[in-house]
């Protein structure tokens, strides 16, 4: 007879009865705990990808905020316009023998200003002693002839070179008409001249009426003694201006 000593059959049976009872208890214990192990994981993982999610979201939508809040910055904020910074150079000249569209054009290479003929409507007569009637009867009306052509976006140049040749102590009346067609506040004027030997004349007095509010630089008048070293001389003068 197997068992304990002194022990009964029923006393046996009740024992292994009561051993496998705790086993299965401490199986089912133990699955019961892994199910709650492997819910808890699960839930974590959820909660986590959850959490994830919403970070991502919340960092995509502060992104296009900020994009969005960038763009309406740069809509609503004014570029710095060319007419109010300026920066262009207009080269305006009258020129009747050649001389002072020479100059002109010798100041644009050095520059990289544009080019504006001031030209009367009507064209100066070709005869020099006819014109030269016409010119004194001009200054002593006190003439504006009418120009062939107008200086478009006038408001993107901030300087200006005008040149004319000295015509009885003066500018040609076309020159004044020039002037007083555009508003030369904030502007820089700067005159260049060419004569057989008169220089500037009383010109600069009616340039600095002509052109109110402009800034007026010291000019260059070259004869027709100097016109053969007229692109050293008009180098020269234009380092001395400090454009830049």
């Amino acid at each position: 007879m197997s068992g304990l000593p002194g022990a009964t059959d029923n006393d046996n049976k009740t024992e292994k009865g009561q051993c496998i009872m705790k086993k299965t208890g401490i199986f089912l214990l133990t699955l019961s705990m892994a199910f709650s192990l492997t819910a808890c994981s699960q839930g974590t993982a959820s909660s986590n990808e959850n959490e994830s999610a919403a970070s991502t979201a919340a960092a995509e939508t502060s992104a296009a905020a900020a994009a969005e809040i960038s763009t309406t910055v740069a809509a609503e904020t004014p570029t710095e316009a060319a007419g109010e910074s300026g920066g262009k150079t207009l080269i305006a000249y009258f020129s009747w023998s050649g001389n002072t569209e020479r100059v002109a054009s010798l100041i644009q290479q050095e520059t990289g200003g544009d080019l504006f003929e001031i030209a009367p409507a009507v064209p100066y007569t070709d005869d020099y002693d006819a014109l030269l009637d016409q010119a004194r009867d001009e200054q002593t009306e006190g003439a504006r002839p009418e120009l062939a052509a107008q200086v478009e976006d006038w408001q993107d140049y901030d300087v200006i070179f005008v040149g004319y040749p000295n015509w009885w102590s003066d500018a040609p009346m076309a020159v004044y008409t020039f002037l007083e067609s555009y508003d030369f506040n904030g502007k820089t004027l700067i005159p260049f001249n060419t004569s057989a030997s008169g220089g500037f004349g009383r010109s600069l007095t009616g340039l600095e009426e002509s052109a109110a509010g402009a800034v007026i630089l010291d000019g260059l008048a070259l004869t027709e003694g100097d016109l053969d070293n007229a692109e050293s001389a008009v180098s020269a003068w234009i380092d001395t201006l400090d454009l830049n």
